[in-house]
């Protein structure tokens, strides 16, 4: 038989362990709770300014009006080695035409380039290409060697919008790859019969796409049904440059085309490249040198 004075003891040392601990435990949640408000304030804002305001871009946050800003470009027209973003450079053909009153305005504020701003997936394939050459009574075939090739470069990029500037950007990068993929036409048009330009490619550092030279040969855009669209005007004031895209605020000068369009807060872009050479660039192809590194670093565009 179990001693009644024994069940008191443990009854008393357990709720002696309970107390002790609930005390603890609201020391705890006392002592953090600060830190936990504060945490909690800092996501309103981010939510409140767009998710866009502090994305990191794997050299830091962007900060508008900063001198460090490393969006820009270098004297000689190249990206900036340290800018690891993936970006498709405007054509001059078609830098020509987007100015203040164009579409593409909040793409020459970012450096007269398309910068995904958020790291996309990009595939890339190369191949090597032989002719299989087999004999009369022979087991195995030979190959003779054709040419090398880099297949189509594919672009998925996820993009998301939560105001007015980043609708804009939106909209201005679905337009850009609209009008790359266009040839000079009518009877309008000086230059009708003009092939779809060549843009350059850039992304990761020097040895991956350093000013590859490349055609857009397809694109798409999905515009969910199950989402929902900020809408923006487009007007000669409008601030349109997204702060994590770091574009300069002389820059920011908006579109005046006028008029008043909506973008999805999620969508789902991809984009098709094939690198583009002239005869006399290939020329200047050099294996040794590619092999060092040479032509990647003084920006040739091979790879």
């Amino acid at each position: 038989m179990i001693n009644d004075n024994f069940l008191k003891n443990k009854v008393s040392n357990l709720t002696g362990f309970v107390t002790n601990t609930a005390t603890e435990i609201k020391s705890v949640v006392k002592k953090n709770a600060g830190k936990f408000l504060n945490y909690t304030n800092v996501a309103k804002d981010k939510l409140k300014n767009g998710a866009l305001k502090d994305i990191h871009d794997g050299m830091g946050v962007f900060k508008k009006n900063k001198a460090t800003n490393i969006s820009t470009l270098n004297a000689d027209g190249k990206v900036s080695p340290k800018d690891w973003r993936v970006s498709i450079s405007i054509p001059p053909r078609i830098l020509e035409y987007a100015g203040e009153d164009s579409l593409l305005t909040p793409l020459v504020g970012s450096g007269n380039r398309l910068i995904f701003p958020y790291t996309p997936t990009v595939l890339v394939s190369h191949s090597a290409n032989y002719n299989p050459m087999q004999p009369l009574h022979t087991n195995y075939p030979y190959y003779a060697y054709e040419n090398s090739r880099v297949d189509q470069i594919t672009i998925t990029a996820d993009m998301f919008v939560q105001n007015e500037a980043e609708a804009q950007y939106w909209l201005a990068m679905t337009h850009f790859l609209k009008t790359v993929t266009k040839m000079n036409y009518g009877k309008n048009d000086p230059d009708r019969g003009l092939p779809p330009p060549v843009c350059r490619l850039n992304g990761y550092g020097q040895f991956t796409f350093n000013n590859v030279p490349v055609i857009i040969t397809n694109f798409q855009f999905d515009l969910k049904k199950d989402v929902d669209y900020i809408s923006t005007k487009l007007t000669a004031s409008s601030n349109n440059v997204p702060d994590a895209i770091g574009g300069s605020a002389s820059k920011n000068t908006g579109s005046a085309v006028g008029g008043l369009a909506w973008a999805p807060t999620e969508s789902l872009i991809t984009v098709g490249l094939i690198p583009q050479y002239s005869r006399t660039k290939q020329t200047q192809f050099d294996l040794k040198s590619f092999i060092k590194g040479t032509h990647a670093v003084k920006g040739d565009g091979f790879i």
